[in-house]
């Protein structure tokens, strides 16, 4: 095992999926958080139904793109509780995943900090950061992140990870799914589904509210989602 590692953080190809990774995971915290931000600004910048369209739409098509860009180098994870399910499944081995999990919050904190530097007043925003809705109990918000969660990472293990799955049309699956899962859990808990989005604009704006939901809703619904689809369909048709 030991040499397995030693391997994976000496090899050229393990780098390269790192950087996919990094760059990936900073964009879309650019777009998608950045889709928040601009859209506040809008004349009647509250949630209504036109700027939750707007912030689904854009955290959808983001991710759609960059899955597209980085699946034949990285697999497109762009997501600590995605590679934290394909770890937990064996898609990978620990040390990638330490490695794939250490790009995407510095590429999250990245995205954030160019936020700040290319958007008029963003200082003045928490930067998309996530947050409970009013009237959201803990308990709620964090079985909203699960559910979601586990929509997005079946899907991707359907698509994507299953042998029998979509192949190039897996991205597109997988944004659209971003994309309807923005739509229910916006006004609940933001819809993060994904740690590192979290991450990088709470620790730029140093808004930090139940945090904590962020990390566990998304790793437990990624990760039942991934057993679930790994022992009950990809293992029973083998």
């Amino acid at each position: 095992m030991l040499e397995t590692s030693r391997r994976e953080f000496t090899s050229r190809e393990a780098w390269r999926s790192t950087l996919a990774e990094f760059i990936a995971t900073l964009l879309f915290v650019f777009l998608g958080a950045g889709s928040v931000i601009v859209s506040g600004g809008l004349p009647n910048g509250d949630l209504d139904a036109a700027r939750l369209g707007i912030i689904a739409v854009a955290h959808g098509l983001a991710i759609a793109i960059l899955a597209y860009a980085t699946a034949n180098i990285s697999g497109g994870h762009i997501n600590p509780a995605v590679t934290f399910s394909a770890w937990l499944t064996k898609k990978i081995s620990a040390a990638r995943g330490f490695m794939f999990i250490a790009a995407q919050l510095s590429g999250a904190v990245v995205g954030a900090l160019l936020l700040m530097a290319t958007i008029p007043d963003a200082a003045d925003t928490n930067l998309g950061a996530h947050a409970l809705g009013p009237d959201v109990s803990i308990t709620m918000g964090l079985l909203m992140e699960i559910i979601v969660t586990f929509v997005l990472v079946f899907v991707i293990f359907a698509t994507a990870v299953d042998p029998g799955g979509m192949g190039n049309l897996a991205p597109l699956a997988i944004g659209l799914t971003v994309l309807v899962d923005h739509l229910v859990a916006v006004p609940i808990t933001g819809a993060s589904m994904n740690p590192a989005r979290s991450f990088g604009p709470a620790l730029v704006s140093g808004a930090w509210s139940d945090h904590w939901i962020y990390w566990a809703g998304p790793l437990l619904g990624g990760a039942a989602a991934a057993l679930v689809y790994q022992f009950m369909f990809i293992n029973r048709a083998r």
